[in-house]
């Protein structure tokens, strides 16, 4: 069998003895939203079947709240307080809560070397994570905001605020939810930060802040969702106050965007561990 020389064929011109060989060209990076909707449509159709009866009794959970503080609290201020952190718990419980234990047991699984070989951003997963379990509350939210009103009396007129309160204070919430999975050294430890958090937000956001101490009010400006619990309450009122309604809502926005980064960064430390 005889051998060609390489440079007889076309093209086959050797390569100078002692030169580098070049190193393939990479294929060009994934954009961060063609990839935020791909990680969303994937975590909305995983998690459906599982996070629908969690939905449940998170509605459920937030009804039975009103439905007992309806025996303390007769109007006003204070039913608007409860009508609006019962319909925000909702946000709370999933948002918070189960995206917590998620990336726990994600990270304690190994579930993050798999996102990690995907050609995905970081940020992508989070967000994409973080919102398909925000909009697993919208239709408890607003059921919770409707009973609350027929419950206690308030008017259903300025509901469609709810428009922006649900992904505010989901991202808010997410954002921490993500975070604190993700930086728990274990997964059960992860559950107890997420289940805390959502006890926070049940006690700091549905009682009525006027008959808490100083320094309870001054742990709930901390908590995120009270801005949005805030908010919502504003347009209860016969005259809201759009003013302070956005201002509330911009505070909830702002604190979103630095909890998702934060949950980014976590994502990050983790993926390369």
């Amino acid at each position: 069998m005889s051998a060609v020389p390489a440079e007889v064929l076309p093209g086959g011109a050797r390569a100078p003895q002692g030169a580098a060989p070049q190193a393939a060209e990479l294929g060009p990076r994934a954009r961060l939203w063609p990839s935020l909707a791909a990680v969303y449509r994937a975590q909305l159709s995983r998690a459906r079947v599982a996070r629908i009866p969690l939905l449940f009794v998170a509605t459920f959970q937030s009804v039975g709240i009103m439905i007992l503080m309806r025996g303390v609290v007769d109007g006003g201020s204070e039913a608007r307080a409860v009508v609006a952190g019962s319909a925000v718990l909702v946000v709370a419980f999933v948002a918070l809560n189960l995206l917590a234990q998620y990336f726990g047991q994600l990270r304690a699984g190994g579930g993050l070397d798999h996102y990690a070989t995907l050609p995905v951003p970081p940020a992508a997963v989070v967000l994409g994570a973080a919102g398909a379990y925000a909009s697993f509350t919208v239709p408890g939210t607003f059921v919770t905001a409707v009973f609350g009103c027929a419950l206690f009396g308030l008017p259903l007129v300025n509901l469609w605020i709810l428009i922006a309160v649900i992904p505010l204070a989901g991202a808010a919430l997410a954002g921490l939810g993500a975070a604190l999975g993700l930086l728990a050294p274990r997964p059960e430890l992860a559950t107890l930060l997420g289940q805390l958090g959502m006890s926070a937000a049940l006690l700091l956001g549905v009682l009525p802040p006027e008959r808490m101490p100083e320094v309870v009010r001054l742990a709930r400006d901390l908590l995120p969702s009270t801005y949005g619990v805030e908010a919502f309450a504003r347009t209860f009122g016969p005259h809201p106050d759009w003013a302070r309604v956005l201002a509330d809502l911009a505070v909830c926005g702002g604190v979103g965007v630095i909890s998702l980064g934060v949950a980014t960064w976590a994502y990050r430390r983790a993926a390369v561990r």
